[in-house]
């Protein structure tokens, strides 16, 4: 794809640089005057409307679908495959510029869940008042939310979690269970039960 003997160069996108990614799109199109197709779309007339057009019409029917081919390329020419598999079946760039959109948006929601999640999961603590019971569910809720957003968690993380974030009274019981158990393959059901057996 050249333009005045320069070769374009189509910027792949990522999951982190939707938003960059949107803004070079954007001026490459502009450069090849196809942000309008994108942007706005074209209406598809019908096989009768086709055929009552005239000559002009359908010249300029056949410009405006050439050019939001050659768009509709070069967005999939950005995807990797997994991306280029979720607007497959778009049929105009503006579809796969939408749906490309949406699909963005809510993965930037879901990193933003994600990152909250991480954070209530590290500020965590047990309160005096809270029994064993109530404070493995709450930090199961959130461990439960992180894997549903596609955190990967594992049990040792969390058992670690509970033992370092429990309080003050059950200090010597926490000792004694890193002192008995391999912390490793400790499961986060038999940490409860040891401590509820303490509590």
């Amino acid at each position: 794809m050249a333009s005045d003997g320069v070769q374009m160069q189509i910027p792949k996108l990522t999951k982190e640089n939707f938003g960059n990614w949107c803004i070079q799109m954007k001026s490459l199109f502009g450069s090849q005057d196809l942000w309008e197709i994108v942007n706005d779309g074209y209406t598809e007339p019908t096989p009768d409307q086709e055929r009552g057009y005239n000559q002009n019409q359908k010249e300029t029917l056949r410009v405006t679908r050439r050019r939001d081919k050659k768009a509709l390329f070069q967005l999939y020419q950005a995807l990797d495959e997994v991306t280029f598999e979720r607007i497959a079946e778009a049929t105009s760039a503006k579809q796969a510029w939408d749906t490309l959109s949406i699909i963005f948006k809510e993965e930037k929601v879901k990193q933003i869940r994600l990152q909250q999640l991480r954070g209530e999961f590290e500020v965590a603590t047990m309160k005096e008042t809270e029994n064993i019971f109530n404070y493995f569910s709450q930090i199961l809720i959130i461990v439960n939310q992180l894997k549903r957003n596609g955190e990967k968690i594992d049990d040792v993380r969390v058992v670690e979690k509970i033992l370092r974030s429990l309080i003050l009274r059950f200090e010597h019981i926490v000792v004694t269970i890193e002192e008995a158990n391999d912390v490793d393959t400790l499961s986060i059901n038999a940490l409860m039960g040891k401590l509820q057996v303490h509590e």
